[in-house]
């Protein structure tokens, strides 16, 4: 038995044929070892071509959990079972014999980590799993304990395993109002959980008792660097509500101040009401777990087209998104800044694109050292992949243009540094 275990740690999920080649024995010796291996040995599919995995204890949490998809009425059901396998690889069994296989990390579990300036909290609000402090410091095991011990809140629609099923059960939304926010933000600023000079948005989560916020805000201090970030904030909300007038689905936004802060309170598009979900991924997830490429949306749309996972019209989208970040000078157009809705246990994924998010010229936002850009970026010349959408995507940015300089509440230096778009 233990060479079997050696050669499945050493080498991941492997096919009967290749087991028993390597092994030198039959296909009933085989079938008799696994069963003998009291579940440590998966087999992955019911015919002949099935493969073999083994499963890869994580410290504290095991190796399979169960997966519970909530729906948009918020009502649980369980959709089969997770394995995380040496190799290292991950199983989904969605029907018993039959399911999803990756290499490494599943992409749903890729974007339930916690990261970014939420997730930097994560240690501090959990201090009993006694993780590392700085999540970029975690390891592997460090994400699977995350989701499937506190995972009642990750984004998307699944929960995994029966304890953070159970943390979901018994949770109930508190209501929040906007005269809340700025204890909110302090309670945030004092656990020391950083600030926009990092390069970020703070935000915290909320629920007005109808839809679920992601809160950003400024720190009301009126320094040079909080002037640019207030600035910034009131070009977000500009930016989803210019391309949403043109007919393109974005977030929703909505701007409070309270006590000296600008907050800009962003609807949620993977939650509904109070306890319901909606499956949502990440470009970053997607790419990470099909093609390995992380270049730029344009490429990354190409592929999905070609693949045929999302529509020609979705594609062209992308296209005028990528092309008027450019000329609104938002160069943080990363992978985690574009998502879809998908059908998580589809074989094949099948992607719509998601409401435009976290548009904004973050070209100007203040460095690290709070130093603020003396001038905006050489405006862009057009691709020849941008070049079909380009018209339409800079008459979108002379909208953005005009709202943002005809604003009262923006200063008068960022007006100057916008209006040479």
């Amino acid at each position: 038995m233990e060479d079997l275990y050696r050669i499945l740690r050493r080498q991941g999920p492997m096919s009967g044929a290749a087991l028993t080649r390597q092994l030198g024995i039959s296909p009933a010796t085989l079938s008799r070892r696994v069963r003998a291996a009291r579940g440590q040995v998966v087999r992955i599919g019911r015919t002949r071509g099935a493969r073999y995995g083994l499963e890869n204890e994580i410290p504290g949490v095991g190796a399979r959990w169960p997966v519970w998809e909530i729906g948009a009425d918020g009502k649980p059901k369980e959709r089969g079972e997770l394995h995380w396998l040496h190799g290292p690889a991950s199983y989904w069994e969605t029907e018993p014999g039959q399911g999803l296989v990756h290499d490494g990390m599943p992409p749903f579990i890729a974007d339930m980590a916690p990261q970014g300036f939420l997730g930097q909290l994560f240690p501090r609000r959990f201090p009993e799993l006694e993780f590392p402090p700085r999540i970029r410091d975690w390891q592997e095991h460090h994400v699977f304990q995350a989701v499937v011990l506190r995972g009642e809140d990750m984004p998307g629609n699944l929960v995994i395993g029966n304890v953070s099923m159970d943390r979901f059960l018994q949770a109930e939304a508190r209501i929040s109002s906007p005269e809340d926010y700025p204890a909110i933000s302090r309670e945030l600023v004092e656990r020391g959980s950083g600030s926009s000079a990092a390069g970020e948005f703070p935000k915290f989560t909320a629920f007005d008792g109808e839809h679920h916020l992601l809160v950003k805000f400024t720190a009301g201090d009126e320094s040079p660097a909080d002037r640019r970030w207030r600035d910034l904030l009131l070009c977000e909300h500009h930016a989803a509500t210019t391309l949403a007038d043109a007919g393109i689905e974005s977030t929703l936004t909505h701007l409070v101040s309270q006590g000296g802060q600008l907050f800009l309170e962003v609807r949620r598009f993977d939650r509904e009401g109070e306890r319901g979900r909606h499956p949502v991924i990440t470009l970053g997830a997607i790419d990470d777990a099909w093609f390995g490429q992380r270049d730029n949306w344009p490429q990354a749309a190409r592929r999905l087209a070609d693949r045929g996972w999302i529509t020609p019209e979705e594609q062209q989208r992308i296209l005028l998104l990528e092309a008027f970040g450019q000329l609104i000078h938002n160069n943080d157009r990363h992978f985690g800044n574009l998502a879809f809705f998908w059908e998580p246990t589809a074989e094949t994924p099948r992607l719509q694109l998601a409401p435009v998010y976290d548009m904004l010229p973050m070209a100007l936002a203040p460095a690290a050292n709070g130093m603020l850009p003396r001038a905006a970026p050489e405006p862009p010349a057009p691709s020849a992949a941008l070049l079909p959408v380009w018209d339409r995507a800079l008459e979108l940015a002379n909208r953005f243009r005009s709202r943002v300089v005809s604003d009262e509440h923006i200063s008068r230096d960022f007006k100057v540094l916008i209006d040479e778009i």
